[in-house]
């Protein structure tokens, strides 16, 4: 919903608010304000200009040089526009304005152009004459203006040389965007929409007051309705206008629907379109004189109908859309659009006008059946109060009056069998405070419905609900337009009554939660496998025929022998997509899923088996041994247990090759295992590259974790470094080695890292080479040589014992 400033102000007179204040008004009173644009954005500098005089250019046969009365004096305007003469009144931007932008369809600069004092050809120009488009406008908004060349001020603008030009086009404006709720059907008006900026802003609203003086006759001997159709249409109501004379629209309705973005067509489509937006209801206007027989039928369609409508398309019905038809055929589709037969041409005489309430779900499905959807539909489809059209009716009665277009025959033919009532609803002060935990009393609440048109029966206590509000309901719905105009920002803080528990996350879900992080960001995307397993698995992973993995748990129904067992090993799953991807010629996966495996207590089951939630890794291509061993590390490190996790060279697992696997442990814990395939698992996949996998008890891991971080200073003593190169046995692993240095560290050892591995012939056969750089540091004090070369040595010594020396 687009409403401008101007036309609401015709409502709200003292609203004088800038357009940023109204926007956080609204927005704060509860109107979803989608944005709003200025339509006089980068027009600056900008009068009416009177050309007194003009002269050829002496150097251009398509310029000519302009002498400019701009009220203040008259300046000179070298142009090509070809449409200009003596005495015309034109927009003129003087040297430092700015206009909006250039020709039609080029789109508009943010910051628009600004114009300066130059030369045409060697001839002096102190500004420039506009057209429409560079006013930020089009030709749809402003008709009059020309195709091309400069937009002319008409004698009935009454402008004069140093006006603000684009305040006399109605420029000086600003159009706010709404997104509508569907219940407040209210609100798709612009004095719905003026209502709620009076009771934002605490000022007057002036509803239009509707008076039509008639000119004689009966409507009752020119037209009959028949609604045969109640449940679609609760109430249609008709008036006559006779002796009309089309013709264009005067300058204020042309520049509200201008304002609008609706283009003037002549004074009779543009009333009805006035009309549609001030109240929201769709009107449709019918040659009477082609009303077979003086009658309106409101009915269903018949299945198999066709209708040709105003846009000239064939149309096919059926039995659940409903028609307007005269005395032998139909002239309209209800609520849509009318039909060709009744058009309305420039040589119509009577007028027959029409303001019905149609079925909005009926529409609704209507547009879509027949595939035709309008901005009257789109109206209906809300649910539209059937009291507003009586109101709008006659408000376009009177403005066919007000503008001199036909004669108003007295009386308005009226099928309105079920009143919409008024609905009444008791005023509970209490019960609103205690909903929205305030304090407010009932002079303020009694003063906030009555900006809103709520009436209040002291005696009774009881407050009647005007039918255009068809979202008060209840006493909650009238609390919420207490809080919206007192102000959600004056209402408390407060706690809720009752009981009530904080939902969140579970521990272990939050832990699930960083390691789908962590591996995610390590390149693993997410996979998903069945429970339900072969047992021929066990095969294919090499599994012993007595292994403890063999024992799981048997279907009662299964679907059939792939699917008859509960998995005990979370491996051939994400083996069998690491399949797939290799086979479709992917160069490289990684894949992870959090899942959980079944261990039977006992078989038969006697009790309900272990269900172990196992985050199992799998990657084939980029990447070896250890590169999964350091995602696994930077597991335990951001879950806090990195700290002695210890990875235990083992043979155990038959399904990872035998010299290229690890058990991960921590201290008597296990947390899980990671190695390479076995070659012979590897083929019985269907693959032939190294595939490496690995797989975390997560139980165990949630256990593990912590997120408690102690914050360290930045250290205040420097550090020392000590770089031993060592000669170990190739048996010997590195891990046995870094135990020795953590114990013989003590307190001072910072760090240390591996930097070096070799084995070539500058070391005996047998022998390898590994250089570790150790840091050393204490918080209380600077290290010396003194502090440091004891645990050196300490540390060497230890080391010898295990046959390992210094590298020479």
């Amino acid at each position: 919903m687009n409403t401008p400033i101007s036309w609401l102000k015709v409502y709200v007179p003292d609203l004088d608010v800038d357009v940023q204040d109204f926007v956080d008004a609204m927005t704060l009173s509860g109107s979803h304000v989608e944005g709003y644009e200025k339509k006089d954005k980068n027009l600056e500098k900008i009068v009416v200009g009177k050309i007194e005089k003009i002269e050829k250019h002496p150097d251009a046969d398509k310029l000519i040089i302009c002498q400019v009365n701009i009220g203040a004096g008259t300046i000179q305007i070298v142009t090509g526009a070809p449409n200009v003469k003596e005495g015309d009144l034109v927009p003129v931007v003087l040297d430092g304005g700015k206009v909006a932008g250039g020709h039609d369809g080029e789109p508009l600069p943010e910051d628009g152009i600004k114009i300066k004092k130059g030369k045409l050809r060697g001839i002096e120009s102190d500004g420039m004459m506009c057209s429409i488009e560079e006013l930020g406008s089009s030709r749809d908004l402003y008709p009059e203006a020309p195709e091309y060349g400069i937009y002319i001020f008409g004698e009935e603008s009454g402008v004069k040389p140093g006006d603000d030009a684009i305040a006399a086009l109605g420029l000086h404006d600003s159009v706010v965007e709404y997104e509508i709720t569907s219940n407040r059907v209210d609100c798709f008006s612009m004095i719905g929409m003026a209502r709620e900026a009076a009771a934002t802003f605490d000022k007057e609203f002036h509803e239009p007051e509707i008076k039509v003086q008639g000119s004689g006759g009966d409507v009752n001997d020119y037209i009959t309705v028949d609604v045969q159709a109640p449940d679609l249409c609760p109430r249609y109501t008709a008036r006559v206008v006779t002796d009309l004379k089309i013709g264009p629209s005067p300058k204020w309705m042309r520049e509200r629907l201008a304002s609008q973005g609706i283009r003037s067509i002549n004074n009779l489509v543009d009333i009805t379109n006035y009309v549609m937006e001030e109240y929201g209801q769709p009107m449709h206007a019918y040659d009477l004189d082609t009303i077979a027989g003086k009658k309106i039928v409101v009915k269903r369609a018949n299945d198999g109908d066709t209708f040709v409508t105003l846009d000239g398309q064939e149309r096919k019905m059926d039995k659940d859309v409903l028609m307007i038809c005269d005395g032998e055929k139909e002239i309209g589709i209800a609520g849509i659009m009318g039909g060709e037969n009744s058009m309305v041409t420039d040589d119509i005489k009577t007028l027959l006008f029409e303001a019905a309430c149609f079925d909005g779900t009926n529409i609704r499905l209507t547009t879509k059946r027949i595939g035709l959807a309008t901005d009257a539909a789109a109206k209906f489809v809300k649910g539209l109060d059937p009291n507003l059209a009586e109101q709008a009716i006659n408000r376009a009665c009177q403005l066919i009056e007000e503008l001199g277009c036909g004669k108003v025959v007295d009386g308005m033919v009226d099928v309105y069998p079920n009143p919409v009532k008024e609905v009444v609803l008791p005023f509970e002060p209490e019960k609103m405070n205690k909903l929205l935990g305030t304090d407010i009393s009932s002079d303020v609440m009694l003063s906030i419905f009555k900006k809103l048109e709520l009436r209040y029966d002291e005696k009774t206590n009881m407050l009647t609900i005007p039918t255009f509000r068809q979202d008060l309901k209840c006493m909650a719905d009238l609390a919420e337009e207490v809080a919206r105009f007192y102000g959600y920002a004056n209402i408390p803080t407060t706690l809720p009554h009752g009981e009530s528990t904080a939902g969140k996350k579970s521990y272990a879900e939050r832990v699930n939660d960083i390691v789908r992080n962590i591996v995610e960001g390590d390149g693993f995307s997410g996979a998903m496998h069945y429970s339900f397993e072969s047992p021929k698995v066990f095969d294919k992973l090499l599994i012993p025929q007595d292994s403890v993995y063999r024992k799981a748990i048997q279907i009662m129904n299964p679907l059939g022998e792939d699917f008859s067992i509960m998995r005990t090993l979370p491996l051939n799953g994400m083996l069998t997509s690491l399949s797939t991807n290799y086979n479709r010629r992917n160069k490289h996966a990684r894949l992870y899923e959090l899942a959980n495996v079944y261990l039977p207590k006992a078989l038969p089951l006697t009790e309900l088996p272990d269900e172990r939630m196992m985050l199992t890794l799998g990657m084939f291509g980029e990447g070896d041994f250890f590169d999964l061993k350091g995602v696994i590390e930077e597991l335990t490190e951001k879950l806090g247990f990195a700290k002695e996790v210890s990875y235990e060279p083992t043979s155990e697992h038959p399904f990872l090759h035998p010299g290229r696997q690890a058990n991960i442990t921590k201290g008597k814990l296990s947390v899980g295992y990671l190695g390479q395939l076995h070659p012979e698992v590897v083929e019985n996949y269907g693959m032939k590259k190294e595939v490496y996998v690995a797989v975390l008890d997560m139980q165990t891991v949630t256990m593990l974790t912590t997120f408690d971080r102690k914050y360290e200073g930045i250290a205040k003593f420097p550090s020392v470094t000590r770089d031993l190169a060592l000669v170990v046995d190739k048996s010997v692993f590195v891990g046995e080695i870094e135990k020795v240095i953590k114990k013989c560290g003590g307190k001072m050892l910072e760090s240390y890292k591996l930097f070096d591995v070799y084995e070539g012939a500058q070391v005996a056969p047998g022998k390898k080479s590994v250089a570790y750089s150790l840091v050393f540091r204490d918080k209380t004090k600077t290290l010396t040589d003194a502090d440091v070369n004891p645990v050196v040595e300490k540390l060497l010594a230890e080391l010898s014992k295990m046959g390992i020396e210094i590298r020479a």
